[in-house]
């Protein structure tokens, strides 16, 4: 297990030597546990995060009660994009947080591809 831990966190450290958000192009920057889903998009410049959203938000308990949990990782990144377009951010920069870019981070990020958001 903590191999596996290590190997993460080393790709993630490769990945955010050559990635970082800005003002223009913000990161979206994607976290996967064994149950939840959480997607944040960060000015890496100010350090501030300029939306979120996870699985764990009332409103997306109540869209996917009883769905699968690629299905959540679905609202969770239409949810991140509808933020972000209120905000007036069209463009951001994709983190996978050195996981696989498959099943669950994929689908967060194809659906705020779909909600309209570009990277």
């Amino acid at each position: 297990m903590a191999d596996k831990l290590e190997g993460r966190l080393k790709r993630k450290r490769s990945i955010r030597k050559r990635i970082s958000g800005t003002p223009e192009r913000p990161r979206l920057s994607v976290f996967r546990s064994t149950k939840h889903i959480y997607a944040q998009v960060v000015d890496d410049t100010t350090n501030q995060t300029l939306a979120h959203a996870s699985d764990l938000e009332e409103a997306i308990i109540a869209a996917t009660q009883g769905k699968k949990k690629i299905e959540r990782a679905q609202a969770v990144g239409e949810a991140v994009a509808k933020r972000c377009l209120e905000k007036k951010i069209e463009a951001v920069v994709f983190d996978r947080n050195g996981f696989i870019y498959h099943g669950r981070v994929s689908a967060v990020a194809d659906a705020a591809r779909k909600a309209g958001l570009k990277f």
